[in-house]
């Protein structure tokens, strides 16, 4: 099924958190234990959602739900505000049963419908398994290149349906689909970043950014990670993005995943 034509409609804002267990540190060599990577994780979740509050963006918290269940009471405090959706069971590890399992886990947490997925790393993931597991949409497509990871050059930049579910691209910009996710928000300089934003949400209609809640702590005792990943933490790197968010403002509309979902739900019919 085709994707709507949204460059003209309502412009929306998807700022979007993957909430998870800071494996990251393990990943480059760290040996910390979940309990650390979980104390993390929260002091970088409070810091980035302070910010949110003080510009008024709501938004998607992928979350892991091994992190939900080690943060039962801030996740529901943060579900008052902004959705939660799932960023499967663990970080580390990946099984598709994890997409039904990592639902219902958030679910019964919330008491509250979870349609969304979005797998760790912007991992492939089956589209029967997703839905077969239950999700309105999945976000785990990122149609760039990224040497060593993947290439999804030739995949599509926009919102699509497959076998009912839509995914939704994180956001490239439209013709070097350079993209404009975490690393980018560190490493570009900042007026060039915002740039592309802008020019993206213009094109396209919609911009889909995310970022980590670790990313917002002081990461210095952690040496082994590279410095293109330490770059710009803790209060640098929360003033850019309430500065990229008070920039973006005025463009367009912040929302969550699954509003938007129901905005191409309804354009599509």
């Amino acid at each position: 099924m085709g994707t709507p034509n949204r460059s003209t409609a309502r412009r929306s804002i998807l700022f979007t958190v993957d909430v998870e267990e800071f494996d990251t540190a393990v990943e480059f060599g760290h040996d910390i234990s979940l309990d650390e990577q979980i104390a993390v994780s929260t002091r970088g979740l409070r810091l980035i959602a302070e910010r949110f509050d003080a510009v008024g963006a709501r938004t998607t918290l992928f979350t892991t739900a091994n992190y939900a269940l080690h943060e039962p009471a801030l996740i529901r405090q943060l579900a008052t505000k902004h959705e939660i959706a799932s960023h499967g069971y663990y970080h580390t590890t990946f099984e598709p049963a994890d997409l039904l399992t990592s639902r219902l886990a958030l679910e019964k947490l919330l008491d509250k419908p979870i349609t969304g997925f979005r797998r760790a790393r912007m991992g492939f993931v089956n589209p029967n398994d997703v839905q077969k597991a239950g999700y309105q949409y999945n976000s785990s497509l990122h149609p760039t290149w990224l040497p060593g990871r993947y290439n999804h050059w030739g995949e599509p930049r926009h919102p699509f349906q497959e076998l009912g579910v839509w995914q939704i691209p994180a956001s490239v910009t439209p013709r070097l689909r350079l993209p404009l996710f975490w690393l980018s928000l560190k490493n570009f300089p900042f007026s060039y970043y915002k740039s592309l934003c802008k020019q993206t949400l213009a094109t396209d209609g919609f911009l889909n950014l995310y970022v980590h809640p670790w990313e917002f702590t002081d990461l210095a005792a952690y040496e082994k990670i590279p410095t293109y990943v330490r770059r710009h933490s803790r209060d640098e790197l929360l003033d850019r993005v309430e500065a990229l968010l008070r920039y973006l403002k005025p463009m367009g509309e912040f929302e969550t995943m699954d509003e938007f979902t129901r905005q191409l739900e309804a354009v599509a019919h």
